[in-house]
């Protein structure tokens, strides 16, 4: 497990506050009728325009600069020509790479009016995130975190979406170690000053089980249930937790 600097920190930061911009720009795009493919090459002109470059662009094959997952799709969705309709949830995750280093986030959109169930799964997968967080400081373990988000998402009534995981983040999108939603208290690796890792709970209304489509990429929920992820890259410091990705809906 790499421990960055307090300079390498800086430099994830940086492609950290654009990523936050872009998720708050969305927030004012999104809505029926825009396509996720329109919000995809709005996401790759406006990191390129910043001086940073969509890392999950040609990352293991993958043909875009976002993940797009609506309704059903758990993550990792490809933006298609389908209009968004009143109703939907739709999850845009994206990584952004500036100068070499990488920031990483997840944010689920609702899309027009939806119903209290799901303004109730928004809230618990993101009480979940900012549970989990805090427990990102050093002298806690990785069983901590997983503990947070598990127990959150059960006490709400929702279930968690466990095939996928947190990582560890700076030069490469995915570094060690691998940050689970599930875990207990008190056990797993020990938690420094120095690691930087995002955290990122999927929470749904039905089984948490998941199947991968033929394209190798689209993971849904096997009941067809709706699926929430809310995720933000985190330095862990003497402060404690610090949310390099972090912003504030309007």
């Amino acid at each position: 497990m790499e421990r960055k600097s307090e300079e390498e920190i800086r430099r994830i930061a940086k492609a950290g506050r654009i990523v936050a911009e872009c998720h708050r720009a969305i927030a004012t795009r999104i809505a029926p009728g825009v396509t996720t493919l329109e919000i995809d090459r709005f996401v790759e002109r406006f990191m390129r325009e910043r001086g940073a470059t969509p890392a999950q662009k040609g990352y293991l094959g993958y043909p875009f600069a976002i993940c797009a997952s609506v309704n059903d799709v758990v993550c990792h969705g490809f933006p298609d020509m389908d209009p968004l309709e009143d109703g939907d949830i739709v999850t845009i995750d994206m990584v952004a790479d500036v100068d070499g280093w990488k920031a990483d986030s997840a944010w689920t959109y609702p899309i027009g009016q939806t119903t209290p169930r799901v303004k109730k799964l928004l809230r618990a997968t993101r009480n979940a995130l900012d549970r989990a967080i805090r427990q990102a400081v050093p002298g806690k373990r990785l069983g901590d975190i997983g503990h947070a988000v598990k127990s959150s998402a059960e006490e709400a009534g929702f279930s968690v979406v466990t095939s996928f995981v947190g990582h560890g983040i700076g030069r490469e999108i995915h570094e060690s170690p691998q940050v689970e939603n599930q875990g207990k208290a008190g056990k797993g690796l020990l938690l420094k000053q120095g690691m930087v890792i995002t955290i990122e709970p999927i929470l749904t209304t039905g089984s948490p089980d998941v199947w991968v489509g033929p394209d190798g990429w689209t993971a849904r929920t096997r009941d067809g249930a709706l699926s929430a992820q809310f995720e933000h890259t985190i330095a862990i410091t003497a402060r404690g937790p610090t949310v390099l990705t972090e912003w504030k809906e309007t």
